[in-house]
């Protein structure tokens, strides 16, 4: 096996906890934000994704430590459009699961046939996002409609 780039590495495992550390921050903000008949729920929902976000930013931490680096101080990039409709809060949420989705897949080109225990974790963490944006996507559909959402454009 050849060698990780440690810094490289680390620099992605970073990058994954501030990510994830913003998505603590912005799903608690977001649960605070819905109103009406479908509240209960949804707010249950968002706050076991903030406590997910938790568990994901303490895992990166924990390889960055594991690795003999300093784990960031940081906290990602939180997108708020200063709204309480659910559709607009789930499409950003969907935007922000996306970005972090392409930090889990950076890492694992970086650590691939390198080291297991990393490339594992790369790929657990990618199978969990994917799903998770899976849902999100499922959320933003009309009740009937099958087909899924248009791809976001950037």
């Amino acid at each position: 096996m050849t060698e990780i780039d440690k810094d490289k590495v680390v620099g992605v495992l970073n990058r994954i906890l501030e990510a994830e550390l913003a998505g603590v921050v912005r799903y608690t903000h977001y649960s605070f934000l819905i109103f009406g008949f479908g509240r209960i729920p949804i707010v249950s929902w968002l706050r076991e994704q903030a406590n997910e976000s938790l568990l994901h930013a303490q895992q990166a931490g924990e390889w960055i430590t594991n690795l003999g680096a300093y784990p960031s101080l940081g906290i990602g990039e939180l997108l708020d459009s200063h709204t309480f409709d659910i559709g607009a809060i789930l499409r950003e949420s969907l935007a922000t699961e996306m970005r972090a989705l392409d930090l889990y897949r950076e890492l694992l080109s970086l650590v691939e046939d390198r080291s297991v225990a990393l490339e594992e974790y790369a790929r657990q963490s990618i199978q969990l996002e994917e799903l998770h944006a899976g849902e999100v996507e499922k959320m933003l559909r009309k009740p009937g409609q099958a087909a899924a959402v248009p791809p976001r454009q950037d």
